[in-house]
């Protein structure tokens, strides 16, 4: 009897419930327990996981790591996917091993390179990868320096820190003087520069962010699974323009997100996109977690957590191929359940140990899961 597979993730995307579900559908009919850990008690993964559990606040990275492994040996876990103090986890993937845990996350020294954007761009610069012009700034002058030499070759400047996830931090500048225009509709990502500089001179300490063209549209999102071996299962384009989303397997985005992949040892799964500057796509960032989108390529007949948990187990789904390219959608919130109490109540555990996990004969595709997704 092939026994079932525990995979634990740690404080993530609300989107992530998706994953979680797909985990649960897998094509290998394969059963699947699901272990969450988060801050907020509300968060939606821990009422959709089998077992929750609130983290403690204050943890210092190495702190954490203890805490993780904690976790894995009560847990019986055989995948973590770590998104929280990824890097202090992945340091420690010997100790995680020791425990009976494989770690669904590249090897340190890649999660190092794309922690700093400016480290990541000169990196992937070295390999023939186009980056967008960016000036690093800590200072309200340099600030002033950058944005006017931007404007100056009639681009439109904007700024996000040098470290960070997601679109956390990113303004555009403006020199349009602030007024009730402003106070219309719904906020917006633009900020006046003149506020900036006197933020920045009545600040104590330095920034650390990036000044860069703002780059225009299509946005294309490539998700990747790489195996141990630094090469590619997957890869496939995610598009957006507007409100308008849709996939692609242009070699425009493809080739260099694989470069990328390959190149610096992104293994499992990881998100690498692109914005165009005039005519050339140019990296605007890479993530090396499982993107919150990830399970809208459920709609390209793809399941990306279930390949990604079998290679982590040593099985090797093989290069995967969308049997097919999803129409083009739009992302739409809806409710999810959450837990009836604020504390996380818990499965009552097994009695007898847990066994380990086990290879089983796998397909590598799920056809048909609708492509949600919910706020943080």
């Amino acid at each position: 009897m092939v026994s079932r597979v525990r995979v634990w993730l740690n404080r993530t995307y609300a989107e992530n419930v998706f994953f979680m579900d797909q985990l649960r559908r897998n094509p290998s009919d394969r059963a699947v327990d699901i272990h969450a850990t988060h801050g907020d008690a509300d968060s939606p993964v821990l009422a959709a996981a089998d077992t929750a559990d609130l983290e403690p606040e204050g943890l210092s990275p190495a702190g954490y790591v203890e805490y993780a492994l904690d976790q894995c040996r009560r847990r019986g876990i055989d995948v973590f996917v770590p998104r929280l103090h990824q890097a202090a986890i992945v340091a420690h993937r010997a100790d995680f091993a020791a425990a009976g845990t494989a770690l669904l996350a590249p090897p340190p020294e890649a999660v190092a390179v794309f922690h700093d954007k400016v480290i990541a761009y000169e990196a992937v610069q070295a390999i023939g990868v186009p980056v967008p012009p960016w000036r690093r700034v800590r200072t309200a002058d340099e600030l002033v320096s950058a944005v006017e030499e931007l404007e100056a070759d009639g681009h439109t400047a904007c700024f996000k820190p040098a470290s960070g996830a997601g679109g956390v931090g990113f303004r555009v500048i403006t020199r349009t003087p602030f007024s009730l225009s402003q106070l219309s509709g719904f906020p917006a990502p633009y900020v006046q520069l003149d506020m900036v500089v006197e933020a920045l001179e009545q600040a104590d300490e330095q920034v650390d962010w990036l000044v860069m063209p703002r780059l225009e549209q299509p946005e294309v999102s490539v998700d990747c699974l790489t195996g141990p071996d630094n090469r590619i299962r997957l890869s496939i384009g995610r598009t957006k323009n507007g409100r308008r989303r849709g996939f692609t397997l242009q070699e425009q985005w493809l080739e260099p997100a694989r470069r990328i992949a390959e190149g610096f040892g992104l293994h499992y799964l990881s998100n690498i996109q692109f914005r165009m500057f005039g005519d050339v796509p140019v990296l605007m960032d890479v993530n090396t977690r499982p993107a919150g989108g990830l399970h809208q390529l459920s709609l390209c007949g793809v399941n990306a957590p279930w390949a990604a948990v079998q290679l982590a187990l040593g099985e090797d789904p093989g290069e995967i191929v969308p049997p097919f390219l999803g129409q083009d959608y739009a992302i739409v919130s809806g409710p999810r359940q959450l837990r009836a109490v604020s504390l996380p109540p818990q499965r009552v555990e097994e009695t007898e140990p847990l066994p380990a996990a086990v290879p089983a004969p796998v397909d590598s595709v799920e056809v048909g899961q609708a492509a949600q997704a919910l706020p943080l």
